[in-house]
């Protein structure tokens, strides 16, 4: 008879290979990998970052970044992902949602919405506590 761990959290979701990730290592501008990639995580989280080193009001940046988040949900209930568990910043396609979530998370701060920056980082956290380190410093 085997044992099972009653304990053990769900298994840790490792997202396929983003189909971006070709376009942004070229240094293609954000906006057309977009729209090239409208479903990638890690086009959004480019496009936000791009806001972010423009300088942009933090309002476009929650806005790019909460596109890229609900399309990394929607992604990683596709490959298994239960509403928790882990998602390692150490598997670079996980990289996009990471990156995503800490930006809305950065960006929620930044115009007055502390809920959704409490939220945000703490689900970054227990998503990916390296992640966490290396995003939000």
């Amino acid at each position: 008879m085997s044992h099972v761990d009653l304990m053990a959290g769900p298994p840790p979701t490792h997202l396929p290979e983003d189909p971006a990730t070709e376009a942004v290592a070229s240094g293609e501008e954000p906006v057309d990998v977009v729209r090239r990639f409208p479903a990638s995580p890690l086009a959004w989280a480019t496009l936000a970052h791009a806001a972010v080193d423009a300088d942009l009001d933090a309002v476009t940046v929650y806005a790019y970044a909460r596109v890229g988040y609900h399309r990394s949900l929607d992604l990683l209930r596709r490959n298994g992902w239960k509403g928790h568990g882990p998602v390692p910043w150490e598997h670079e396609p996980n990289r996009g949602f990471l990156t995503c979530l800490a930006l809305l998370a950065k960006a929620a701060r930044a115009i007055g919405e502390t809920d959704e920056w409490e939220r945000c980082s703490t689900f970054l956290r227990d998503s990916s506590q390296t992640g966490a380190n290396q995003l939000l410093g």
